[in-house]
């Protein structure tokens, strides 16, 4: 039997993650993107509550969350902030390719890490001329003796300014494409560079930059898995941590829609609230659908994961379903408050610019299509990739 009706202990984790969206971001969320504040107290706080790093297994020193308990808390965060909510996750993204092929010493180390202190990672696959083609990537891993070198540069790497690590795709095979990336862990101090501060539309709240590798070395056994797999275990850490984007966008398309349902019902025209109106009234109940639906793929995505199961498809489903009905959502709480939804003084201006990037990180919406129709359209052989790109 199909159930999602959450455990005692998921209702506890849903509501944890809610009062802290709500006491600890919702109060400050508009603060922190007009300034585009880097938000260290909230993440240390999230560290000390077990919602900075829900993910990580017992073992490693984390609660070890299912990735479905992990959507719940994402929800509920992005609700509150989704640029925070970024910032927060991202642990998950860099993480995920350590606990699916590296050796346990690595996992130990760098997992360990993250669980003894507020400390952040950051997944470094994009580069200036390989976004969603990642085969054309030019970062570099040499081997040279006893150590990596890489050299070569990443850009829009959430967190990359305060990372104590990085998880990062390299060319290992100039000549092979995708066939020839391997995956790397680069602690900071091995001398990574950070070019640029990105000062984005939306999400302010989370760090991007553009990193450098500039002849950095790290030692042999900083391989993940193994060499000229790279793209793989990128592809299988995108069906992971996917749900989690589409569960942050239905946080932000959920606030979007409470906001909107509150306007509607104060807001006077022609002498009642507008909420009266048919117009309005259908447009609240479109906005609704699509945030139940949006949650619903989530969820399914994420349990297939729990259950050992691939989740390729549903994962794209989810992402690019609920990343486009935030970007929907929003604009149409824009509309419901007319003028005032396009000043900065309300809140749903702020939702609609956070929506956008949702519909690019961790794959954009077109290449989420291009997934699901190959899924739809061809047999799945083994060494067919997914066209994918974080």
């Amino acid at each position: 039997m199909v159930d999602f009706t959450l455990t005692e202990e998921q209702q506890s984790i849903r509501e944890l993650a809610h009062e802290f969206a709500e006491k600890e971001i919702r109060p400050v969320a508009w603060e922190y993107d007009r300034d585009g504040t880097w938000p260290q107290q909230i993440i240390e706080k999230a560290w000390e509550l077990g919602l900075l790093n829900g993910f990580l297994p017992s073992e490693y020193g984390g609660p070890g969350l299912a990735v479905f308990d992990g959507v719940l808390v994402g929800e509920e965060i992005a609700w509150g902030c989704s640029g925070i909510g970024t910032s927060l996750s991202c642990n998950k993204l860099a993480s995920t390719p350590i606990m699916l092929a590296a050796s346990e010493r690595l996992k130990k180390d760098y997992l360990g890490r993250l669980s003894e202190a507020p400390l952040l990672a950051s997944f470094c696959l994009t580069e200036p001329d390989a976004g969603s083609d990642v085969s054309g990537m030019k970062t570099t891993a040499v081997r040279k003796c006893d150590k990596w070198v890489l050299n070569g540069t990443k850009t829009f790497i959430t967190n990359g300014e305060y990372a104590n690590w990085y998880t990062v795709y390299a060319k290992t095979d100039r000549e092979a494409g995708h066939r020839g990336i391997s995956c790397f862990i680069v602690p900071r101090d091995a001398g990574v560079t950070v070019d640029k501060h990105e000062d984005k539309m939306g999400q302010r709240a989370s760090n991007t930059a553009t990193v450098s590798f500039n002849d950095v070395e790290i030692p042999l056994d900083h391989l993940v898995g193994e060499e000229n797999r790279g793209f793989k275990i990128a592809m299988m850490t995108l069906d992971h941590t996917r749900p989690g984007v589409a569960g942050m966008a239905t946080g932000v398309a959920r606030a979007a829609l409470e906001f909107a349902v509150d306007y509607s019902k104060e807001r006077v025209q022609f002498g009642v609230p507008i909420a009266m109106h048919q117009a309005i009234q259908f447009m609240i109940a479109d906005m609704a659908t699509k945030v139940h639906l949006a949650r619903l793929a989530t969820w399914q995505s994420a349990v297939l994961i729990d259950q050992g199961k691939r989740n390729t498809i549903e994962s794209s489903h989810a992402k690019r379903f609920a990343a486009d009905i935030a970007m929907e959502v929003t604009t149409d709480a824009v509309q419901i408050y007319g003028g005032y939804g396009f000043i900065k003084d309300y809140p749903v201006e702020k939702l609609m610019r956070d929506a956008k990037i949702l519909q690019l990180y961790e794959g954009t919406a077109q290449i989420q299509r291009l997934v699901i129709a190959r899924e739809v359209l061809l047999p799945r052989r083994v060494d067919q990739p997914a066209p994918a790109a974080a």
